[in-house]
């Protein structure tokens, strides 16, 4: 069984940051891409960034220049720096993971919880 466990998500300020962070556990072999949606309400989960097992990375461009994503393969965990938050950036943000269990022949996707990110003043 695989779990995707978040931390960091809060309320804030317009103008300030927030780190997020997940952390993949259980029957991991191999892992693909790490990265972060979001959902913000009525709207649909949108892609935020993700970043491949290369190091190669990806950003919705509403992102672009105010969000970084890292990860570190040895511990399976990913991190989520947002920095000028602006209040559209409020929403509930999944971790994901598309991975491969020692369970499974076949790449699958994970998601975690999900954790609030409120950006109001």
């Amino acid at each position: 069984q695989v779990q995707l466990v978040e931390s960091g998500g809060g309320l804030v300020q317009p103008g300030g940051s927030l780190r997020l962070s997940c952390a993949a556990s259980g029957s991991i072999f191999s892992i693909t891409a790490m990265g972060w949606y979001r959902q913000a309400p009525g709207k649909q989960r949108e892609l935020v960034a993700v970043i491949t097992s290369g190091g190669n990375t990806n950003y919705v461009d509403s992102v672009k220049g105010r969000f970084t994503i890292s990860r570190d393969n040895a511990k399976n965990t990913v991190n989520l720096q947002m920095n000028s938050l602006k209040p559209e950036d409020t929403a509930v943000y999944y971790c994901y993971a598309r991975l491969m269990s020692t369970k499974a022949l076949s790449v699958q996707d994970y998601w975690g919880q999900g954790t609030q990110v409120t950006v109001s003043s």
